[in-house]
């Protein structure tokens, strides 16, 4: 760099001039240098310092684009020589130097000596005894010790001939990659990712840098792999704005790399864009970056990163612990989580879809997992999903959308029954729907990494093409703890044209759903009697002996009910409103679930109901389920088993189960022992009638009565709660419903009554039981409200009272019950009767009705019309009435009264229409 006479030291030799120290970060040229101080909370200060009384060749410099005369001027002889020779000597050593001038310009002129005083090497002698610079002789006072040694040296480097004094033209041709190499993209390639030898030399921010590359001399700007730092933005007026931590992050860059000679692995060269990693001796400036906070990972670039993408994902999640720099304010998507809520070993009970599951915690509890950063097979566009639904009203994604059906089989083969390890990555937050509609509503979704064998469940199913990876904003931190893996593994998949990515035709999955469909399960019947034992898939389970099977040979889903047994039944929507559970159903439903649901079983059709319902028997692994329910004391053996072969072993099963009186038996001879010795004993029923209102009649022909002693105590406390909601009604939409719990509802007629809160759909559709009448409606939750302590079921119990009625069976027909039922209504509803209770039956008392004025037996009176059929029972105290109702019967079917109007018809058909004799 060339320098003026003005700019020469005008000192005298014996004049004291100011030491100062500093560390070289950059060699401009061979007589010019820049030094900076000690970093202290950023930064540190720099200068320039050129040389005094010696010039080196002036480097190559590109004409400025602002200037479109201007050219660009090549390398002066030994220049770039000279600059490597200090940039080895200087480059992030310390050294003192003293400023002899300064120019108008502000550009300083001194000497520059290695190490920490003038003892050190002097580095202007240095270049001139080596031939690399000349002595500006013009400014040269004979007084001056250290200018005449200068001129001496250069002497004695012209009588050796070194450096410029020699015969070398001493020119160096350094090259622009991008202007020279018309394809980059093929040079990297060739390179075949080997580590070439570079210098680094310049630094744009932390994460860009400008090399070269040796030994052609070719310049080359490189971004690292895999990470982006924290950048300049350039504004309109050419102004450079820092983002926060650019600075701090481009000289922890340049303290490191800047003239330094280092390695290069250049990896790739997307869209121009040449991507490579830089290793130092003393370690990798990209993941010393995210180590630090100056950097995050980039998911489009840390794909092609050699190092191994997982060092940097393990150094980012250091900082971010830490809360260091860009993370300063960085909370963990799990941050709330205990421990032991991350990382648990659950049971995988069910298959939800390709992306969730359902898993058994050891607490029993049930949860919901979603596979982290994974989207499942689907039609695509949304909105073509909704149009086929539209149309298509028997949509069904998991045959209808191309390959759910083989990543849900994937995942029940491999996971069903089976413990995994899970990871919670994230939480993702609930979503509702936007004014727009714009916005899909999701309930919160506890995202994880599954693992089985060290098999992670995401990566296999990416892998074989039946999920897609996820992309995420660069600052959405919600993601796998191993999004990398997804990331390699979806890459491959597409290579290998695996699944969806696959061009091939999509796999078509023709399944017949013959559920409920009566004359196809007539045909399919035979087929299935002869066939023995089959095989199936459970798909779902309505209750504990009621299931949905999908048969894999006949790609068929039908519905399968378990024979010989009486299991618990579930609430059911009825016309009349929602009927109550029966005890322990939903024990039942749970253990038929963790047994058999999405399990390959072996079924045994027998025979078929009139809904098109298969009756058979269930095994799997063994283990016939019918047996296994009523040995868990949660189904009773009924009367049909006794045709079966598995007779003799429901019997064995149930007997110790009543013994131990748990579960369904729990309230097995439950009566005192007093009690049911006057029953034994008694010779003659007691007839003890009592007055009743008849409120409600079920479709299953059960009532429910009030007691008429205690309606003026109702009467009284229903004037006396609306009178008071009056004064203070409640606030319309205040009431939040919850299962089980009692309230007021508001009724059609605009009165208030108790109730009871029974199910609930959503805030629009609450079930509810109105405990003091027996009918049950479904409400908004609008029309709820607080029940008052004051009236509560303490105060008076709840008025209604289920009970059957005794002797007559329910016909199974569903026209013969209604008729039934349309009967009883028109003859006792909102009627006072005379009740008298005969025996206990299954899930209420069994008893007589009577009309207060004629004292007719409601009852029997319906087995003399043939509406009904008489239900036989062996009590001897009972077989008086029983006699009677069986002689009402007899003349019906003599008459052919309605159930009879065919004749005898039990001979055949008894089983078939649930009857028996």
């Amino acid at each position: 760099m060339a320098s003026s006479a003005a700019g020469q030291a005008q000192t005298n030799p014996s004049q004291t001039l100011s030491l100062q120290r500093g560390i070289v970060k950059m060699v401009l040229s061979g007589c010019a240098i820049i030094v900076r101080g000690q970093p202290r909370g950023g930064p540190p200060p720099e200068r320039q310092i050129n040389l005094s009384n010696v010039r080196a060749g002036a480097l190559a410099r590109r004409a400025a684009q602002s200037q479109p005369d201007a050219k660009d001027t090549p390398d002066e002889p030994w220049a770039f020589q000279a600059r490597e020779y200090l940039r080895k000597k200087m480059i992030g050593k310390e050294i003192c130097f003293t400023v002899e001038n300064k120019t108008p310009q502000g550009r300083e002129y001194g000497m520059v000596y290695l190490g920490k005083d003038t003892t050190g090497e002097n580095i202007a002698e240095s270049l001139v005894a080596e031939g690399l610079a000349s002595v500006r002789r013009e400014g040269i006072r004979g007084n001056n010790p250290d200018q005449v040694r200068l001129c001496d040296l250069e002497d004695q480097s012209k009588s050796a001939k070194k450096g410029m004094w020699g015969d070398g033209a001493g020119i160096h041709t350094i090259r622009d990659l991008k202007y020279t190499i018309e394809n980059p993209r093929h040079f990297i390639d060739s390179l075949h990712q080997k580590p070439v030898n570079a210098v680094i030399e310049h630094v744009r921010d932390g994460a860009v840098v400008r090399a070269l590359l040796l030994p052609d001399y070719y310049l080359v700007t490189v971004m690292l792999s895999g990470i982006k730092c924290p950048s300049f933005k350039r504004e309109p007026d050419g102004q450079e704005i820092p983002e926060p931590f650019a600075a701090e992050a481009k000289f922890f860059t340049e303290s490191r790399l800047l003239q330094r000679d280092v390695q290069i692995i250049l990896e790739s060269c997307p869209n121009q864009v040449i991507l490579g990693t830089i290793l130092h001796p003393n370690g990798n400036i990209t993941e010393l970056l995210l180590k630090d906070g100056f950097a995050r990972c980039v998911d489009w670039s840390i794909a092609v990163y050699t190092q191994g993408a997982d060092k940097l994902r393990a150094a980012e999640r250091s900082a971010k612990e830490r809360k260091v720099r860009i993370w300063k304010d960085y909370v963990a998507p799990t941050a709330n989580l205990d421990q032991k809520d991350k990382q648990f070993v659950a049971k995988v009970m069910q298959i939800v879809n390709a992306d969730a599951i359902v898993v058994k915690l050891n607490s029993g509890e049930n949860k919901t997992i979603h596979l982290s950063s994974i989207r499942p097979p689907r039609i695509e566009g949304e909105a073509n999903q909704e149009k086929n639904k539209d149309k298509d009203k028997r949509f069904r994604p998991l045959y209808d959308i191309p390959y759910m059906f083989e990543a849900r089989e994937f995942l029940r083969k491999k996971l069903t029954g089976k413990k995994v390890n899970v990871t919670v990555d994230y939480i993702r937050a609930a979503t509702t729907v936007t004014d727009t509609g714009t916005t899909p509503s999701f309930p919160e979704r506890t995202c994880s990494t599954v693992t089985i064998g060290g098999i992670n469940i995401a990566e296999a199913l990416v892998s074989k093409g039946l999920a897609t990876v996820i992309r995420y904003r660069q600052d959405d931190d919600q993601r796998s703890s191993h999004y990398d893996e997804l990331l390699a593994a979806e890459a491959r998949a597409i290579k290998n044209g695996k699944g969806l990515h696959s061009k091939k035709e999509v796999p078509i999955h023709r399944v017949a759903d013959i559920s409920g469909d009566t004359q196809k399960a007539k045909q399919f019947l035979p087929f299935l009697q002869r066939a023995g034992r089959s095989e199936a898939v459970v798909e779902y389970v309505f209750s504990g002996s009621r299931l949905k099977l999908y048969m894999p040979k006949e790609t068929c889903l039908i519905t399968f009910l378990l024979a010989g047994i009486d299991c618990p039944r579930g609430s059911r929507n009825t016309a009349g409103g929602i009927q109550d559970a029966e005890p322990f159903s939903d024990e039942a439903c749970l253990f038929t679930k963790e047994l058999v649901l999405q399990r390959e079983v072996e079924v045994e059709v027998e025979s078929m109901d009139k809904a098109g319902n298969f009756i058979g028997w269930l095994h799997i692994d063994g283990l016939n389920l019918s047996v296994a329910l009523v040995e868990h004391a949660l189904s009773k053996v009924h009367f049909t088993a006794e045709r079966s072969s598995y007779y003799k072993t429901l019997l064995s099963a149930e007997e110790p189960a009543r013994l131990k009186k748990e579960k369904i038996w729990s309230n097995y001879e439950e009566q005192p022992t007093e009690e049911v010795v006057q029953v034994t004993e008694e010779k003659e029923r007691i007839a003890s009638y009592k007055p009743v209102f008849v409120t409600e009649i079920t479709d299953e022909l059960h009532f429910y009565v009030q007691d008429v002693e205690t309606g003026t105590q109702l009467e009284t406390l229903m004037e006396t709660m609306r009178s008071e909601i009056a004064a203070h009604p409640p606030v319309e939409g205040s009431y939040l419903p919850r299962r089980g719990d009692y309230c007021i509802s508001k009724f059609a007629d605009g009165e208030w009554y108790r109730a009871r809160v029974e199910k609930i759909e959503s805030p629009a559709k609450v079930h509810v039981f109105y405990i003091d009448y027996g009918n049950r409606e479904m409400v908004p939750s609008t029309r709820l409200g607080a029940l008052p302590p004051a009236f509560n079921i303490r105060t008076l119990s709840a008025q209604a009272t289920e009970y059957g009625f005794a002797y007559i069976q329910v016909p199974q027909d569903e026209d013969a019950r209604a008729d039934v039922v349309d009967s009883i209504v028109r003859d006792i509803q909102n009627t006072q009767c005379l009740l008298n209770v005969e025996y206990m039956g299954g899930s209420c008392p069994h008893v007589t009705l009577q009309f207060t004025d004629s004292k007719d037996d409601v009852g029997l009176g319906l087995v003399k019309q043939g509406m009904v059929m008489v239900d036989v029972r062996k009590e001897k105290h009972l077989q008086k009435v029983v006699k009677e109702y069986l002689i009402a019967q007899e003349s019906a079917k003599a008459a052919r009264l309605n159930l009879w109007r065919y004749g005898d018809f039990r001979a055949d058909d008894a089983d078939e229409f649930g009857y028996r004799r």
